[in-house]
């Protein structure tokens, strides 16, 4: 199936389901102009031609980890996918994303307290291919999308 077209419901409805992916059909419907029919078929084609991958979600403030960071690492020359499954096993480890500029990676984690983070940072840094790392505390969400 050929992808949509981004309208203005689409974009509407993708805007919506953002602020709340739990809202109701007819809640929707309401905010975008439709029906509930033509509303659930607009969702039906997004969802199955990968607009829309999927909904998430969001932890409440006692399941979320008191002190998060980046963690910037720079590997060793062809070790890299190595790396990657070690992180990949580390459950404080919430994101991995290959990044440009000097470091090679950017590992977004979570932990308990900050002992418990630096015993991670330790721990990533000693695996096998890489070189060093580099981490930011995040000290304030501004905004996520």
């Amino acid at each position: 199936m050929a992808e949509p077209e981004l309208d203005a419901v689409n974009r509407a409805l993708i805007a919506a389901l953002k602020v709340d992916a739990r809202m109701p059909i007819a809640a929707l419907a309401r905010i975008v102009g439709l029906s509930r029919t033509a509303l659930r078929h607009r969702l039906a084609v997004l969802e199955t031609t990968g607009v829309i991958r999927g909904y998430r979600v969001e932890l409440g403030e006692r399941l979320v980890p008191k002190v998060r960071a980046h963690v910037m690492i720079e590997l060793r020359p062809k070790l890299g996918r190595q790396v990657i499954q070690q992180l990949k096993a580390c459950p404080e480890v919430n994101s991995l994303h290959a990044v440009s500029g000097p470091f090679d990676l950017l590992a977004e984690v979570g932990c308990g307290d900050l002992d418990r983070l630096n015993a991670l940072i330790d721990r990533i840094a000693a695996f096998h291919g890489v070189e060093r790392t580099r981490s930011a505390i995040v000290l304030e969400d501004c905004f996520e999308r």
